[in-house]
């Protein structure tokens, strides 16, 4: 079964101008097919999403008239145009809406459907949308459209910009990427307008942006983050916030911007395995975006030199947004606007530094959460999850049914590259059921093709066994598919278990049922508004990868080895010296130090091939 949203990598879509005045004219003849007499450029099926669409498809056309001059364009542009600020635009109170601030304002607002009071929660995205569309129209007006109709839109504009932001609670969904919108929208504006009120709305928006999204960020895997629908990342809207940074540096030319988009670029590298897979977040978990992403992965992807590219997206949406049947929707139509207009080229090259919350080479990578346990490993193109067993998650020791992952402690890394390998020490302090402080050393080295792990600990009693993972999805290519296959060796005895319990808080791998449909029904709320992060915090019990010891590790350790993608012997050595633990494999000598650390209590750490 393949995963829905996870597809090809989203730097494989081509953005040569040639290609653009392609997809520019394909929305032109289905924009022209579609147009009502009344102006109406809506897909026949759209009922939610609603309150902006015509106006996106409209400042398309104006973008393909600008490129292209197609004499049939003038004429649709002014209709449809024509048509949104006779019909789409509301100054009524909706009935229900609960974060108004001022009743009865007047200010224009768009709605998410158009029934009054049927759902009027989605109003303030909504509205942002309209703003984004009414901007980016204002932008390619010019001769287009009259100076009469140019002076309507504008005023609604500026009636939108009031609404979200003197009418209603600012954000009222703690979306980060609506939120920054919201500020692009304003400093587009700004431009439009007479220099002292533009400077004014201008400053409004900078100083909304520093209180009310800069000032809120949360901090994950040492980055601080715009918060999404009460969590630091989502898979589909973290990328269209690193968009909307793109677009407010691009317009605004102010350097907190690019700041902001560095740090939460830099965090989407960090996490993103080598083949682009990744998945969490507090509103979606596998469902990604696809052309929204774009500008800002390319923009920031090329500021800070790594391919964040890689990202798989929903290539279904690789050019602009579309209904079931595949007809164009204008929902969204001004990131497409600004991925034309930006000329900045992909990075396609990884990064060369080293990050503390990843482990990447060649086709192998391992992303850490905040407490540096793998969130993600990938190795000969199978993606691992952390397995759960007893509410617990991670990659670790378990003994008793305890896993022995979480630190009691600071935890600290070791970074070293050379000899045609990249390796990782993770030193973390943590305490089991006994209340016994003990030092987990976790190694991961790999040679670009495969991944080797080693975990050492002092001696526990009892029969630990190392949990090493959940083998859950398959690169297949421009896909991603489910597996329950694996290519793990084990120093000591390997299994592949799967929950000896049924029901929807134990996750079988074998089972159709995808990561993100079991975190979603163990949600507290339905779908689409449910924490699916948190809801996977609630498994049980995983399919998962289990290591019994190395056989023959030295007096005092358990030490457990795996190896991630490769076949064959595997028979590693350990010894325990002076300088620390020694590691032998077929690829490579290791000697991890003591967990005491040098001068500094930093970890020791050599590598040779």
């Amino acid at each position: 079964m393949h995963l829905l949203h996870q597809r090809g990598p989203l730097h494989h879509l081509a953005d040569t101008p040639e290609a653009y005045d392609a997809v520019l004219a394909d929305v032109t003849e289905q924009a022209l097919a579609r147009l009502t007499s009344e102006g109406n450029l809506e897909h026949p099926d759209a009922l939610d999403d609603i309150g902006d669409t015509s106006l996106g498809i409209t400042s398309l056309l104006a973008l393909a008239w600008q490129r292209g001059k197609d004499p049939r364009l003038p004429e649709a542009v002014r209709s449809s145009l024509a048509f949104h600020l006779r019909e789409r635009v509301y100054t009524e109170d909706n009935p229900g809406y609960p974060n108004l601030t001022v009743r009865n304002s007047g200010f224009p607002y768009a709605r998410y459907v158009l029934e009054s009071g049927a759902h009027p929660i989605g109003d303030w995205p909504s509205t942002v949308w309209a703003l984004l569309q009414a901007v980016n129209l204002l932008d390619l007006a010019e001769g287009l459209i009259e100076d009469e109709q140019r002076a309507e839109l504008l005023a609604v504009a500026q009636g939108y910009w009031r609404w979200l932001t003197e009418a209603t609670f600012f954000n009222p969904q703690e979306a980060g990427n609506q939120a920054i919108g919201c500020v692009v929208g304003g400093l587009m504006l700004a431009r439009q307008l007479p220099p002292t009120e533009g400077e004014s709305v201008r400053a409004r928006a900078l100083r909304v942006y520093e209180d009310e999204i800069r000032a809120h960020r949360v901090r994950d895997r040492g980055a601080l983050l715009p918060p999404e629908h009460g969590g630091a990342y989502d898979n589909n809207y973290g990328p269209i916030s690193l968009s909307f940074l793109a677009q407010a540096h691009r317009v605004s030319g102010e350097e907190m911007f690019a700041q902001d988009g560095d740090a939460l670029a830099r965090y989407i590298d960090a996490r993103l395995t080598n083949g682009g897979f990744d998945n969490g977040g507090p509103r979606y978990s596998e469902q990604h975006s696809g052309f929204e992403s774009v500008l800002g992965l390319r923009y920031f992807g090329s500021r800070i030199g790594s391919d964040i590219g890689r990202y798989r997206g929903d290539t279904r949406w690789g050019r602009h947004a579309v209904k079931p049947d595949g007809g164009v929707d204008g929902h969204f139509a001004w990131m497409l606007v600004w991925q034309i207009q930006d000329s900045t080229c992909w990075h396609r090259a990884p990064s060369t530094s080293a990050a503390r919350h990843q482990l990447r080479a060649g086709t192998v990578s391992v992303a850490f959460d905040t407490k540096m346990t793998p969130s993600l490993v990938e190795a000969a193109g199978t993606y691992y999850l952390p397995a759960a067993v007893n509410r617990q998650h991670g990659f670790g020791p378990v003994l008793d049914g305890f896993l022995l992952c979480r630190p009691m402690g600071e935890v600290r890394v070791r970074d070293i590259k050379g000899d045609g390998l990249t390796a990782k020490l993770v030193t973390k302090p943590v305490v089991g059921r006994d209340h016994v402080l003990r030092h987990v050393r976790s190694l991961y080295v790999t040679d670009g093709t495969t991944l080797w792990t080693t975990v050492a600990v002092e001696r526990l009693p009892g029969t630990p066994y190392l949990l090493a993972g959940l083998p859950y999805a398959t690169d297949d290519g421009d896909r991603v598919r489910r597996t329950v296959d694996a290519q793990v060796t084990s120093a000591g005895e390997l299994r592949l278990t799967h929950p000896e319990s049924e029901g929807v808080d134990h996750f079988d791998s074998r089972a159709e049922r995808t990561q993100e449909q079991a975190a979603f029904a163990l949600a507290e709320d339905p779908r689409g508004y449910g924490n699916p992060d948190e809801g996977w915090r609630h498994l049980v019990s995983s399919t998962a990868l289990e290591a019994e010891p190395a056989p023959e590790a030295p007096s005092g350790l358990h030490v457990f080895a795996v190896r991630y993608g490769a076949d064959g012997p595997f028979a590693p050595a350990f010894e325990l010296g002076d300088n620390g633990l020694t590691v032998r494999t077929e690829a490579f000598t290791a000697v991890i130090g003591d967990p005491a650390g040098d001068a500094d209590a930093e970890p020791q750490l050599t590598l040779r091939a």
